[in-house]
């Protein structure tokens, strides 16, 4: 019973180191996102920090800013999605098939 014990924390060890190797993965990678057909540019990294925007100069009209600032929202709120996305699939690989009682 207690080399089986030790064997489950061995394996438990391991799959922490791979979950550690992927979040550092994720956190480097780069995630990108257009509105407007692409007059709007927002860049993220998988910590969800915003890296850049771009904006394209013939979209920034004075006198219609909502429809920048939509553009602005609408390509941020899309590249952190994918971050979200991103996240989950990778870091969902170490728990699918788990069955740990008492968890959920």
């Amino acid at each position: 019973m207690k080399g089986n014990m030790n064997n489950m924390m061995k394996q438990m060890q391991k799959m922490q180191k791979k979950m550690m190797k992927a979040q550092e993965e994720l956190h480097e990678m780069s995630f990108e996102a257009t509105a407007g057909g692409g007059v709007v540019k927002v860049v993220a990294n998988g910590k969800k920090e915003i890296t850049d925007v771009e904006i394209q100069e013939d979209v920034v009209d004075p006198d219609d800013v909502d429809m920048l600032q939509d553009l602005i929202l609408a390509a941020t709120n899309d590249v952190l999605k994918q971050v979200d996305d991103k996240t989950n699939d990778t870091m969902g690989q170490f728990t699918k098939g788990m069955n740990m009682p008492g968890m959920f």
